[in-house]
């Protein structure tokens, strides 16, 4: 845990861009949190001045945009800024950003803590990156996780620095969900881990016997091209919709009836924990981590066992056929996440930092949500 000092009062955070993604609405949120709190956040990115900022940051929030690509270069660029800012604690987030400011930070008089948002096991890194990342770590004073599963993620002799907090779940809008619009909804970027190719092809194999029904598709990356050739191939032009960036986080939901989850691994997903907070029914298929610990199945939603293909169209044809199961699973998956509130979630963070725990006495029980899955 971090060492016994004063509770910190300058937070520096450390991520790869400031776009539309996970990660990205959780640092949005914590900086808000702690900037209330009376700390000082500065919030340290390595995208350029002229990259779209998706979520909204305090003003009193400092955002220092590095505009530098390859790792040597980010190490020392971060380093230089680390020093100017001198902040108590620096929060990582993402698996390469955490090696970068690893080294960084390297003999400087600062508290590193890493934020682990994906599967590490799963996330396609040449062999020296998970060498060095292994060594990074033992330099961290405390790891976050998201669920119990990505503990598992790293070895024994990191065990007493992780604590595992979930992804804070901003409230929905009440009655978003079964608007009777019929549309199916997906969220992510447009990578090959988010699955949308498996996607198009489960809502294909369906789409004849369920033809008011459409699916969209929301987020950016580079699969895109891929992903359009792939639904003219399906024959889904006019079906299938690659709708871009929604206009602001979450509004995708308004426009939703059902949301699918068809990743092949996850960290958290904060997207499915969005659709259920505003009230939509879910089917997801069970990947590592995250779809089970948010998912009682046939209670808040539909999970899919990710070895079976065909299992995806069963699910998305169970609801798009039954209104009743759309309107039961959604109003019990709105009051399932309760739980991940963000008021509650934020607290254990501040907990996780707090300078009375030492590395003897984890506050692993002090900072857990307990979560239910199947």
């Amino acid at each position: 845990m971090l060492p016994s000092r004063d509770a910190p009062q300058s937070i520096a955070i450390v991520t790869s861009g400031l776009g539309a993604g996970g990660a990205e609405q959780v640092i949005a949120q914590l900086a808000h949190h702690w900037l209330s709190a009376g700390k000082r956040v500065e919030i340290v990115s390595f995208d350029d001045l002229e990259d779209p900022v998706y979520h909204v940051f305090p003003a009193e929030v400092g955002l220092h945009r590095l505009s530098v690509a390859g790792t040597a270069q980010r190490v020392w660029a971060l380093r230089k800024r680390l020093a100017h800012i001198q902040p108590d604690v620096v929060v990582s987030f993402l698996t390469k950003i955490n090696l970068i400011a690893a080294l960084a930070t390297f003999g400087m008089d600062v508290r590193l803590v890493c934020s682990e948002r994906n599967n590490p096991r799963r996330q396609d890194a040449h062999p020296f990156w998970n060498q060095a990342l292994r060594l990074a770590y033992r330099r961290a004073d405390l790891i976050i996780c998201q669920t119990q599963g990505v503990r598992r993620c790293f070895g024994a002799s990191l065990q007493d620095r992780i604590v595992v907090i979930p992804n804070p779940v901003p409230a929905g809008e009440a009655g978003t969900g079964n608007r009777q619009q019929n549309r199916v909804c997906a969220v992510g970027r447009l990578t090959r881990q988010k699955g949308f190719d498996r996607l198009l092809e489960a809502f294909a194999a369906i789409s004849h016997r369920y033809p008011e029904w459409n699916l969209d598709i929301w987020g950016e990356g580079p699969d895109r091209a891929a992903l359009e050739r792939q639904i003219d191939a399906l024959g889904l032009s006019g079906r299938a919709n690659l709708r871009g960036l929604s206009p602001q986080p979450r509004s995708w939901a308004a426009e939703a009836d059902v949301f699918v989850l068809s990743s092949r691994y996850e960290g958290f997903p904060n997207a499915l924990g969005e659709a259920m907070a505003a009230g939509l029914p879910v089917a997801a298929v069970d990947c590592e981590f995250g779809p089970a610990d948010l998912i009682e199945h046939g209670v808040t939603g539909l999970l899919v066992p990710e070895e079976d293909a065909q299992d995806l169209s069963r699910a998305l044809a169970r609801l798009m056929a039954n209104a009743g199961l759309r309107d039961r699973l959604g109003k019990a998956a709105r009051a399932s996440v309760a739980r991940f509130r963000p008021e509650r979630v934020l607290r254990l963070w501040d907990a996780a930092l707090e300078p009375r725990y030492s590395s003897a006495s984890p506050p692993r029980s002090s900072i857990h949500v307990a979560v239910k899955g199947r």
